[in-house]
């Protein structure tokens, strides 16, 4: 049966991935991307599905209630998955109410519109931030679906407030729901700001690469194509109501992050330059995947060292992509918050 997808935040780093997986592996589907196009959200981006008949962008913020509204009746969308966030933790200390008004309030919007309209899924795109984080010294412990959330920033608190909303909505209400949370995603289009890709960028040009503290954080990376991969299982076969932790097994500190980028570049570790900790900085993120291997069969299929090898690769070769991101507020944004480290 064809099934008509609204993507929210469709023209960001995993709304755009997961825009081509579902092109890719549900042709049949059609895809309609709504995305307010904020400094993280790139047309240029998207300019692979344009042409494909199947899919339809529409510019439009996911909290201005009459847009919502008019999307949903002109378009009918059977599956709801929203990824339209704000997402990076430096931005929401310097400005938690605009995470409050995306992440919540536009959660809160988007679900009333799945009320309105007997949507068959609503899935809500998380993060294993909602978690807080965990020791150094205890590598045995994970982050499972029953973990108690324990948030350390404005941005992990606006994703957990979504959460518990979700959950709620889905008590309430008997809205069709499910949630994934994941860890750290990499991969192509992410936008700059983002540890991979600026290391990568910086190191291209030979320039200085600031790492927080002494980069002892430890992510689990999560190849952003198997991320996509774990969203269309569980917003199709997923149990309604349920949470599932996606993770890849790729703990790395974010030092060894950036030495792995270096060495595929051919680049000298004299370029790394420790600068003052962000307030707040969890220490360690680990997922525990098991819930979605037994339920739903889920892998992921990208080992780091190969992911990052072309993730790199990746930005070698689409040098015009990002060469017109940094043309944008990117530059002011890195002189404020490293050019004085």
């Amino acid at each position: 049966m064809n099934t008509t997808i609204l993507v929210t935040g469709g023209a960001g780093f995993i709304g755009s991935n997961f825009i081509y997986y579902l092109l890719k592996e549900h042709p049949e589907d059609r895809i309609v991307c709504l995305d307010a196009l904020t400094y993280a959200g790139n047309l240029r981006t998207l300019d692979g599905a344009m042409t494909n008949p199947q899919f339809r962008f529409i510019r439009g913020d996911i909290t201005d209630t009459k847009t919502v509204e008019a999307v949903f009746g002109a378009e009918k969308p059977d599956i709801v998955v929203n990824l339209a966030a704000q997402s990076h933790v430096d931005r929401a200390i310097d400005d938690p109410g605009i995470f409050v008004k995306t992440n919540i309030m536009g959660t809160q919007c988007l679900m009333d519109a799945c009320l309105r309209h007997g949507i068959r899924r609503f899935h809500q795109v998380s993060t294993d931030e909602v978690y807080g984080d965990l020791p150094l010294d205890r590598p045995d412990l994970f982050f499972t679906e029953e973990t108690p959330l324990h948030t350390s920033n404005p941005y992990s608190a606006s994703k957990a407030g979504a959460d518990l909303l979700v959950l709620a909505y889905a008590r309430t209400f008997k809205l069709p729901v499910s949630i994934t949370r994941c860890s750290n995603n990499y991969g192509p289009y992410q936008f700059p700001e983002k540890l991979i890709p600026l290391m990568i960028i910086r190191a291209l040009a030979d320039d200085s690469l600031p790492v927080y503290g002494q980069g002892a954080n430890v992510r689990d990376w999560l190849h952003v194509q198997d991320h996509c991969s774990a969203i269309d299982k569980v917003m199709r076969d997923g149990r309604e109501g349920a949470v599932y932790n996606v993770g890849g097994h790729n703990e790395y500190s974010n030092l060894q992050v950036v030495q792995a980028i270096l060495r595929v570049l051919g680049k000298p570790e004299s370029l790394i330059r420790f600068v003052a900790d962000r307030p707040g900085h969890d220490m360690r993120y680990a997922i525990d995947p098991e819930k979605i291997r037994r339920e739903l069969g889920w892998r992921p299929l990208h080992p780091f060292n190969k992911g990052i090898h072309d993730t790199v690769q990746w930005y070698l070769q689409n040098r015009p992509w990002w060469e017109a991101v940094l043309k944008g507020d990117y530059v002011d944004y890195y002189e404020k918050h490293y050019a004085w480290r």
